[in-house]
C-alpha cells in the first residue's frame, strides 16, 4: 500500500456506534449472561459483520426466520431495524420468548404511522424498498395502507385514495437532503398531507451526514467504514461526493485499503456508519500508520449523550447482580 508521505486523516465526529445499535449489541450480550448460550437473532441485529461475528462466537445464533429456532425455551431478539407485527404474533403463538431489539427511534415512526392510520389516513413512507426497516414499517399496518416512495419520479407518479387523508414518514437512515426534496414534492402535490411531530430522520444519521459535509470538500478522498447492506453508511458516501469529495467509498474494514489507489491523497477523510464500532477506525488508522507517518485531525460538529435503555427483563437481570455482588 502505498500513499503521499505525511498522509492527514480529517477523522468525522460524531461518527459510528449511534445510541440504537449500542443498546441492540448489549440487548444480545446481557441476554447470553442471563439465559446462557444459545440465544437466537433473527437476521444481523445491526448490519455490521464484525459485530455479528463477534456476538457469533459469544454464542449467538443467526437465523433469518423463526422457523429455524428449536424449541428449546432459550429467547430470540429481533433486530435492531425493527420487524412486522406478524413476528411477534407468530412468535407469540409459537410459545417463544422474545426479545424486541428495534431502535425506539424506529419504534417512534411506527407508532406515527399506527396513530395516522387511525385517524384515517393513508400513510407514504419514504424510504428504500427491502430494506429491513421499511419492511418493518410497512409490516405494521394492513396492506396497502402503506405507500413507498424511493424518488422524486414516485412521488410525480403516485396515486392515492384520498388526497385530503394522507401523512407522510420516512425511514431513519435516509439522506437528510434527499429527503427534504421528497417531502417539498409531496406538500407541493398534497397540500394537506401530514407529517411527523418530529423528524423521522435519526439524530444520529443528521449528525454523522452533517459531520461528513464539513469535511469532504477538504478532502482527496473520503473513506466511510460500515456494510454494503447498510443504509446510513451508504448516504455518507453520497454525501461526501455531494459535497465535494469525488473520491468517497465504502470499505468494510482495514483490509480494503488494499484496493485502493491512495497514491494521489494527501488529505484523507474518514468516518464510520452507525453500525461500525471504533475498533474498525482504529484499525483503518493504524494499517495506515504502518506504511507511512500520518497525522490525524479530529473535525467535531456535536457532541452526543443519548442513550436508550435495555428492557426491564434485562436491566432486573443487572441489577440482582449488582445487589447480590454488593452483599457479598
Amino acid at each position: 500500500m502505498e500513499f503521499q508521505p505525511n498522509l492527514h486523516i480529517l477523522l468525522a465526529a460524531p461518527r459510528g456506534f449511534c445510541a440504537g445499535v449500542d443498546r441492540a449489541i448489549q440487548i444480545v450480550e446481557r441476554a447470553l449472561e442471563k439465559y446462557g448460550a444459545p440465544v437466537y437473532v433473527r437476521h444481523e441485529i445491526v448490519h455490521n459483520k464484525y459485530v455479528v461475528e463477534s456476538l457469533r462466537a459469544k454464542g449467538a445464533v443467526f437465523v433469518e426466520e423463526l422457523e429455524e429456532i428449536s424449541q428449546d425455551g432459550q429467547p430470540v431478539i429481533f433486530s435492531a431495524h425493527g420487524v412486522p407485527k406478524s413476528v411477534p404474533e407468530a412468535a407469540a403463538q409459537r410459545e417463544m420468548f422474545y426479545i424486541d431489539a428495534t431502535c425506539p427511534l424506529v419504534s417512534k415512526v411506527h407508532k406515527e404511522a399506527e396513530r395516522h392510520f387511525r385517524e384515517g389516513r393513508q400513510i407514504i413512507l419514504i424510504g428504500h424498498a427491502g430494506h429491513p426497516e421499511v419492511i418493518g414499517t410497512m409490516g405494521q399496518l394492513p396492506e396497502g395502507a402503506v405507500l413507498l416512495v424511493e424518488t422524486l419520479a414516485d412521488v410525480a407518479g403516485l396515486s392515492v385514495s384520498d388526497p385530503s387523508r394522507l401523512s407522510y414518514c420516512t425511514q431513519t437512515t435516509l439522506s437528510v437532503d434527499d429527503t427534504a426534496e421528497i417531502v417539498c414534492a409531496l406538500q407541493e402535490k398534497y397540500p394537506l398531507i401530514a407529517g411527523p411531530s418530529r423528524e423521522d430522520i435519526c439524530y444520529a444519521t443528521t449528525n454523522r451526514q452533517e459531520a461528513v459535509k464539513q469535511i469532504a470538500a477538504r478532502c482527496d478522498m473520503v473513506l466511510v467504514i460500515g456494510a454494503p447492506n447498510s443504509s446510513n453508511s451508504n448516504r455518507l458516501v453520497e454525501v461526501a461526493k455531494s459535497y465535494g469529495c469525488a473520491q468517497a467509498y465504502l470499505i468494510r474494514d482495514a483490509e480494503d485499503l488494499a484496493e485502493l489507489d491512495l497514491r494521489p491523497v494527501r488529505t484523507l477523510g474518514l468516518t464510520a456508519g452507525a453500525s461500525a464500532p471504533e475498533v474498525l477506525v482504529t484499525s483503518v488508522i493504524d494499517r495506515l500508520r504502518q506504511a507511512s507517518p500520518v497525522t490525524v485531525e479530529e473535525v467535531t460538529l456535536a457532541q452526543e449523550h443519548v442513550v436508550f435503555n435495555i428492557p426491564r427483563i434485562l436491566r432486573e437481570a443487572e441489577e440482582h447482580t449488582i445487589k447480590t455482588g454488593e452483599a457479598a
